[in-house]
């Protein structure tokens, strides 16, 4: 299986983005460098977690770390795009490695909220504090001398960004690859009107832009994939081809949404995540304990 992947830059002002896939929760990590400087980010970084043993290792977030010393790299940024549902953020980590800031979105008090009250912390400090940098719609920063902006791009979670750095977008999960079509908007704060706009957004980028997807569920057993285009994207998705109105896409995706049973880790992640990749403190026994609320997420399909 092809794990990993160079996207090369094509000229002055245009990223290298070297793209790792972890099979175990079909997530994508990025190293996005500026080949002029050799300062990069790594966006959406897997902290492995093993939900059978409760095992929990850093080979993924290792993996990006060799990759960044054999290259000769400097870390300046560590970046999520949403609060995962599907994976423990390594960004904690990688940080204290690094000691790069980490960022994401400012509506993550949004989720932080919803979350303090499904795991009951009622001294949880919902104020994104968990992280360095909380960025808005149209913030900008640097990598080297790649200009970065961020995008708003809700309706999968409430707090979700988009970065656009050079020619290429990081797109988390709002869209996937074309043949795999889009992501769902069924989780707390989730909504499906938000995510079609967000998508038009992501759209209305040039036509070349790079986009790559925070996931890919390989279909028809293909190889995994996580690079487009927006033109690739407008012209081939299979959930916005053939005329769709915003009014289809969300009655498709309220439908396909209410089949789909929880992510597995999405009770165990979201207390990870909203922490800004923190495991829980260890307790007298000096072991760390999850906490997993029962009948939290009503309405939700089984498997």
């Amino acid at each position: 299986m092809n794990t990993f992947d160079l996207s090369n830059s094509t000229g002055a002002g245009r990223p290298d983005v070297a793209g790792f896939f972890d099979p175990r929760t079909f997530s994508v990590q990025y190293v996005v460098s500026d080949p002029a400087t050799g300062k990069c980010a790594i966006i959406d970084p897997v902290f492995d977690f093993d939900e059978k043993s409760g095992a929990t290792a850093t080979h993924h977030a290792d993996e990006l770390l060799a990759y960044i010393q054999e290259k000769g790299l400097e870390v300046e940024w560590v970046l999520d795009t949403h609060p995962h549902a599907d994976h423990f953020s390594a960004a904690r980590y990688l940080s204290d490695k690094t000691g790069a800031p980490t960022a994401i979105g400012e509506k993550v008090v949004e989720v932080q909220k919803l979350w303090k009250t499904i795991y009951h912390w009622p001294d949880f400090p919902a104020d994104g504090s968990q992280w360095d940098r909380l960025f808005a719609e149209g913030d900008t920063f640097r990598i080297g001398e790649l200009e970065a902006r961020v995008m708003f791009s809700p309706g999968h979670t409430l707090a979700s960004i988009t970065y656009v750095i050079g020619d290429a977008a990081f797109v988390h999960d709002t869209l996937f690859q074309p043949d795999f079509g889009s992501a769902r908007a069924d989780f707390p704060g989730g909504d499906a009107h938000q995510l079609w706009r967000s998508i038009q957004a992501i759209l209305a980028l040039p036509d070349e832009t790079r986009l790559f997807t925070g996931h890919d569920y390989m279909p028809e057993g293909r190889e995994p994939q996580w690079e487009s285009t927006v033109r690739e994207q407008r012209d081939t998705n299979k959930h916005l081809v053939g005329g769709v109105t915003a009014e289809d896409y969300v009655a498709m995706r309220n439908e396909r949404d209410s089949e789909l049973p929880m992510p597995k880790l999405i009770l165990h992640s979201l207390q990870v995540n909203t922490r800004g990749g923190r495991l829980p403190e260890p307790e007298a026994n000096g072991k760390r304990y999850l906490k997993i609320p029962l009948d939290a997420l009503e309405g939700a399909a089984w498997e």
